[in-house]
């Protein structure tokens, strides 16, 4: 079983930064965040293969969102130019293998953060 710890949510102004973190000790494979507002479907934001690095981002993360990952698997989302529409709860997900950014595909979540992002 894969737990994941999610941490670094908050409330910031727009066109502030947060950054996100995701602890999923020893875990290899593919690890991603989404989020989720309610009423909406929960959407991929970014993804990263923890073997090679490799990431891809969802169009509303490009240039603004960092996905990354550091020595002891740990996951992180750098999240810049922070806009109202970026407001949701943020999911730290899990899955083994190559995977992409779709969230039929992750067998594991974390509990979610909160982002709000005000104007």
């Amino acid at each position: 079983q894969v737990q994941l710890v999610e941490s670094g949510g908050g409330s910031v102004q727009a066109g502030g930064s947060l950054r996100l973190s995701c602890a999923a000790s020893g875990f290899t494979g593919t690890m991603a965040w989404f989020r989720q507002v309610p009423g909406k479907e929960r959407e991929g934001v970014a993804r990263i293969y923890t073997n090679s690095g490799n990431t891809y981002y969802a169009d509303s993360a490009k240039g603004r969102f960092i996905i990354s990952q550091d020595n002891a698997k740990k996951v992180y989302l750098q999240m810049n130019s922070l806009k109202p529409e970026d407001t949701a709860m943020y999911y730290c997900a899990a899955s083994r293998g190559y995977t992409p950014l779709n969230r039929d595909y992750y067998n594991y979540w974390g509990q979610g953060t909160q982002v709000t992002v005000s104007s």
